[in-house]
């Protein structure tokens, strides 16, 4: 299949590793690589508007196919001109396929298993899986929607994105792999309906992404990789369960992309800690989305360097009078303007302003950390600058 305004080019400066910077370019514009996605879920970025996030450096937003499908409908989102024009984002977008509510609906989502987080007491009838799709009962109005690959496909050509995802199955990291093997041949066979719909819609304007899975057994994702390179997709997305713990998700991110097609752009879904991105980045992978820095900032936390938890939590008592920006060397609207102790009385104020600063604090520390991370790559400088950024104890 020919997709004839994207392309991907990317070379690995240096023969010892396997990070490796790169160019893709969407219809909307050209995205340097590795980069983060930063997660509009609604078509908005949470209290932040558009322009702030474009002047904190980011380059490609994301929207969710499964929360745009309720509110207000793919149809409205194409009457007003698509999610470029209706968000005023005019640049590269990305939009989920709306299988990951698959998992995230039934059993949690992939942080709360790789942070070991427990999901007790979530309502499993909210979903049904079958071969032709999936059953959701909206967290909305309790009414019953029933996605399939071939709708997924309509409903992410009618929000516009330049890059879109196969609809698929993302299952736990507590199931035997007899059901994770179904699962990932049911995948299978819907991302090939995917490819199938996406074609006949004829788009020159969007480039599809198929997705790995097998959860954490080698032998399974080898079959994903294959199956994912046997077939005509423009990039590759690194998805399903990765694990119960750090080091295990690595280890199979590790493996997943030894196996995985060179020339494609590959995406690690709904992962984008610190040290996940300097771990990804060192086997090859050019992008990354999840929602945890603008979360971060609706609970009160600031990104900083060389953390512990990589954040500092600004209703904390000790920031009530500090007159000293989050970080006095970061370039932020955030940190040229306001003290922490004007955040923290926002905070306690609850004061809608909070949030915003902190976003683009946030927004702005994670492009900056991609830009150090492309600036380390090209000049051989990997490991010493991940020194920089996490504290000893995490490199």
């Amino acid at each position: 299949m020919n997709y004839p305004n994207f392309s991907f080019n990317y070379y690995v400066p240096h023969a010892t590793s396997k990070a490796r910077l790169g160019e893709l370019k969407t219809p909307h514009g050209t995205i340097q690589t590795p980069a983060f996605i930063f997660c509009a879920t609604k078509a908005t970025v949470k209290s932040v508007p558009m322009n702030m996030v474009k002047e904190a450096g980011t380059q490609i937003i994301l929207s969710n196919t499964y929360h745009l499908m309720l509110q207000p409908g793919s149809k409205t989102v194409k009457k007003l001109g698509g999610l470029q024009k209706m968000t005023g984002w005019n640049g590269p977008m990305l939009t989920d396929s709306g299988g990951f509510q698959i998992f995230s609906l039934g059993h949690g989502s992939i942080a709360d298993e790789i942070k070991g987080r427990k999901t007790v007491g979530r309502d499993k009838s909210l979903i049904s899986i079958s071969e032709e799709g999936a059953l959701f009962k909206a967290h909305t109005n309790g009414k019953k929607y029933f996605l399939t690959p071939e709708r997924s496909m309509e409903i992410q050509n009618d929000l516009g994105a330049d890059l879109i995802v196969c609809f698929d199955e993302c299952t736990p990291f507590n199931v035997e792999k007899e059901y994770t093997a179904r699962s990932m041949e049911r995948s299978h066979r819907w991302e090939k309906r995917s490819l199938d719909r996406f074609q006949s819609l004829e788009t020159d304007q969007q480039a599809l992404y198929g997705i790995v899975q097998g959860g954490i057994y080698e032998d399974l994702r080898t079959q994903s990789c294959d199956f994912i390179s046997s077939h005509d997709f423009f990039g590759t997305a690194v998805g399903g369960s990765l694990g119960g713990h750090k080091e295990q998700m690595y280890d199979i991110v590790a493996y997943t992309m030894a196996r995985v097609p060179e020339a494609r752009p590959v995406h690690l879904l709904g992962i984008g800690g610190v040290r996940d991105i300097f771990e990804g980045v060192k086997q090859g992978i050019d992008t990354f989305d999840c929602v945890h820095p603008t979360r971060l900032a609706r609970h009160g936390s600031a990104l900083v360097k060389q953390h512990k938890k990589e954040h500092i939590t600004l209703t904390n008592s000790a920031y009530k009078e500090s007159e000293a920006p989050i970080d006095p060397e970061c370039g932020c609207y955030t940190c040229q303007n306001f003290s922490k102790g004007y955040i923290h009385h926002l905070l306690k104020a609850n004061e809608l302003l909070a949030y915003t600063l902190l976003s683009v604090h946030n927004i702005y520390f994670m492009n900056e950390l991609l830009a150090s991370i492309r600036r380390a790559i090209q000049e051989g400088t990997l490991d010493a600058e991940q020194k920089k950024w996490l504290p000893a104890a995490d490199v």
